[in-house]
């Protein structure tokens, strides 16, 4: 691919051979040369409500039609990469906030700042700050966030009554108590269901501590940091403790059921299950489950910031067409209307003062939560590295490594993973103009 007719650097080779995303207001959008059509691609069911999203677009932009790409999400990551290697990437895309990273460090999208700093339409200040900040990679901005998510706790408020409690759990120690109040593993009733193969509940844990999992520029693992062995000895401790049972999301059958019958009282997720638990419980329980933030080490926790964002490629030849598709995608009406479609979270403060989403209870701990929330490491690596942190918890779980034991390995396996990523930071000079 040729990024925005920029040279071709060597280090950009070598990432290659190493891998081998209503109302429409009319005003404050450039214009568009005549007769474009967009290639956007979405990722999973995003495309289904774009399609009811875009006809108002069209309407308003004549001379701009839209071709949606619909890809599926097992093989999103996959495609994106063989596009930019092959030169085919579209005019714009939706793209995990993990991955943007990635996509950045290769130079495959277009920088956004500009176009920003002169729209009245994407205004900043009306984000919340963590989930714009993931869009921001070393100092540029690569993406705008189209919609967030991320996760808190799903709960039975009338077995956390029954058992003595007035509320969802404030701190760790709370937590804990209610968790033991809760399970009877003799009974196959448990505090929470934490799948052992799904690495975003630990994470979640980990990011509530002040030391990051990543040090010295994201070039090592910081995971025998104090910080991390806390959090992955109260995850490990809810095993061994049997308030969780130490099974995947797989053995786990329909967590939405079980959840119904009482036989998990917590489950850590995220705003995609209000939609579920709303659908497949009885009407008779649906006041039975509530929705609260994380609790925190020692007060109100953090949460992951998490969501998808639309970005423009530097190969596009429509870029003015495609920001205005941002534009419009990016006002409140617009993103209204997608929750509905949806379910999808706004990333903007003013899009929640829509009804559905300002007059739902169940939404509320999910607006206090974004608020508190902190992004993954800004490094292409990290879905790697999560990974392997979940694989090695998991021998945790099983008793087969200590917490120290395991933060070294974590710590081992993610300096492994990095090691490129220290070789291109280090020969980063090297790099021709």
């Amino acid at each position: 691919m040729k990024p925005g007719g920029r040279p071709r650097r060597p280090w950009r080779g070598r990432w290659l051979a190493a891998i081998a995303a209503g109302s429409v207001l009319l005003g404050g959008c450039s214009a568009a040369p005549a007769g474009h059509e967009l290639t956007f691609w979405t990722i999973g069911r995003e495309g289904e409500a774009i399609a009811q999203l875009l006809p108002a677009f069209e309407r308003a932009h004549p001379d701009i039609t839209v071709k949606v790409q619909q890809l599926p999400l097992t093989a999103a990551h996959q495609k994106l990469l063989t596009a930019f290697a092959g030169g085919s990437t579209p005019d714009l895309s939706q793209l995990g906030n993990t991955w943007l990273p990635e996509l950045a460090a290769l130079q495959a999208l277009e920088p956004l700042q500009a176009r920003v700093d002169a729209s009245v339409v994407v205004q900043p200040r009306d984000y919340f700050g963590s989930i714009w900040a993931t869009n921001v990679i070393d100092g540029t901005l690569y993406g705008v966030p189209w919609y967030v998510d991320t996760r808190l706790l799903f709960y039975r408020k009338d077995l956390l009554a029954a058992a003595g409690f007035a509320a969802p759990p404030r701190n760790w120690a709370e937590w804990r108590r209610q968790l033991a109040a809760l399970s009877e593993p003799a009974r196959h009733r448990y505090g929470i269901l934490l799948p052992t193969n799904e690495y975003e509940q630990l994470m979640s844990l980990a990011l509530q501590q002040s030391e990051p999992l990543l040090r010295d520029g994201g070039r090592y693992g910081n995971f025998e940091s104090a910080g991390f062995k806390r959090a992955l000895s109260f995850y490990v401790d809810t095993f061994k403790l049997q308030q969780a049972p130490a099974i995947t999301n797989v053995e786990a059958g329909n967590p939405w059921t079980e959840f119904g019958r009482g036989v998990y009282a917590f489950y850590l997720s995220g705003p995609w299950n209000l939609g579920e638990f709303r659908s497949r419980l009885p009407a008779s329980q649906q006041d039975d489950w509530a929705t609260a933030p994380l609790p925190g080490p020692d007060g109100a926790g953090i949460g992951v910031a998490g969501g998808s964002s639309l970005v423009i490629f530097r190969a596009s030849k429509h870029k003015d067409a495609a920001w205005q598709l941002i534009e419009y995608l990016s006002q409140p009406a617009v993103q209204q209307r997608f929750y509905e479609l949806l379910g999808d979270l706004p990333p903007r403060r003013s899009s929640w003062q829509g009804a559905a989403l300002r007059d739902d209870p169940k939404l509320r701990a999910f607006r206090e939560q974004l608020e508190q929330v902190r992004p993954a490491p800004p490094v292409p690596e990290w879905e790697r590295i999560a990974n392997e942190m979940q694989l090695v918890a998991a021998e945790a779980i099983a008793g087969r490594l200590s917490i120290d034991q395991a933060a070294a390995e974590i710590d081992r396996r993610a300096d492994a993973i990095l090691a490129k990523r220290r070789w291109v930071l280090d020969h980063a000079h090297e790099r021709t103009p």
